[in-house]
């Protein structure tokens, strides 16, 4: 019962760091807000997601590497810190330029917190639980990422200002920061010296390793493109002209997310890692390939949901078999797994350019998106079932 105890009051400050996680999840209703508020095409709008995911490639590797010197408490602690401080400018200052600002900030915290906060569950979570463990965590990120919508479109509602939400998610924040701050948290130490640039970005020589590099990329990719254009397609599709009106779209991707990563939770404890990669990105294929074609309200919210439900595990399940597979480095395997984030960059980038060139079509949004999911249904027949899982 005491070991349970001190269970318990370690994994749940670290819990509630994972809902601060989620906060990065925002930036699709803050886009879509942002553009209506400022005049913005959509082009220049997935800028906001784009200067998120930036820094995933910018700061992973370093934040690897400072891990390794300062420890995994200190590293998610700072982040948190960096994230608070994001909430506060956009209350206070709102305008393109404050925004940039603001996703800059955002994406520097979420940088440090995805590099740091997962290798520290792993710290009081061992073996063959670490999936489930970290699918948990991403279920509890997906409860922040499916209330900011409807906390947003609420406090539109009520106050005319969306930008409530920042206060709220801005004391989450301070809060875990001062409990995971008086929680004791005893990290093992990596075997050798501190880590190099090098000796990080040499893992991606590594078949493996490169190959679930490429697959979070995709998975973000998705993600934050399913996120930012979900609205977007139901008021093109049902001739919305309202944003309150179609914003539940992101709610929905979140919901059927949460329920996946709830479900996955227990799934991935008891069942094969492959066979459910393998329906996961079934799902997303279906959703993806329902939003091309079909009409309809309730019809486009469950390919939406689809696609929340399949991308729920496809993370948890790369960066635990990436960590087992080199489990002597994983505070610069999981750098360099999330520097894969910047797929978070790059595919509303170039998703806003395809839009624009098929005359402001969200197909064009699609396509780029479908790209990922290729690929997604290429990596579910490599996964195995073994600890080097990927081949």
């Amino acid at each position: 019962m005491t070991n349970n105890k001190g269970f318990y009051t370690k994994i749940l400050p670290i819990m509630l760091a994972f809902f601060c996680m989620g906060f990065v999840d925002m930036v699709g209703t803050a886009t879509n807000y942002a553009q209506k508020d400022l005049g913005l095409d959509d082009a220049t709008a997935n800028i906001f997601p784009s200067m998120v995911f930036f820094w995933f490639l910018i700061f992973s590797v370093p934040t690897g590497i400072l891990m390794s010197r300062i420890g995994r408490k200190k590293t998610v602690i700072i982040s948190l810190l960096v994230t608070a401080l994001s909430m506060i400018i956009p209350f206070v200052w709102y305008d393109k330029t404050s925004l940039i600002i603001t996703f800059s900030l955002l994406g520097i915290g979420n940088t440090l917190m995805q590099v740091s906060l997962n290798p520290l569950l792993s710290s009081i979570v061992k073996g063959d639980k670490l999936a489930s463990s970290l699918t948990f965590g991403q279920f509890v990120k997906a409860i922040a990422s499916f209330s900011a919508p409807l906390i947003a479109t609420k406090a539109s509602l009520m106050f005319d200002d969306w930008r409530m939400i920042y206060p709220l998610f801005l004391l989450i924040s301070v809060i875990t920061v001062l409990w995971l701050g008086m929680t004791r948290i005893d990290e093992q130490k990596e075997e050798g010296k501190g880590a190099t640039f090098s000796e990080c970005f040499k893992l991606l020589g590594n078949g493996v390793i490169l190959l679930c590099f490429l697959g979070i990329m995709c998975h973000v990719g998705i993600d934050v493109g399913t996120n930012v254009t979900s609205p977007r397609i139901l008021m093109e599709r049902l001739g919305l002209t309202n944003l309150d009106d179609a914003n539940y779209a992101t709610s929905v991707y979140f919901a059927f997310r949460t329920a996946g990563c709830f479900i996955g939770t227990f799934i991935l404890a008891r069942y094969s890692a492959k066979k459910f990669f393998g329906l996961s990105v079934l799902c997303i294929a279906l959703g993806m390939g329902g939003l091309y074609f079909l009409q309809g309200e309730i019809i486009l919210c469950a390919c939406i949901g689809l696609i929340g439900f399949g991308n729920s595990n496809v993370f948890s399940v790369i960066l635990s078999r990436a960590m087992l597979y080199m489990p002597n480095k994983k505070n610069e395997i999981s750098g360099l797994m999330i520097m894969g984030l910047f797929g978070g960059t790059i595919f509303p980038f170039f998703m806003g350019q395809a839009t624009k060139a098929l005359n402001n079509s969200q197909i064009g949004a699609l396509i780029v998106m479908s790209i990922g999911v290729i690929y997604l249904l290429f990596l579910a027949t490599r996964i195995k079932d073994k600890m080097n899982s990927i081949e």
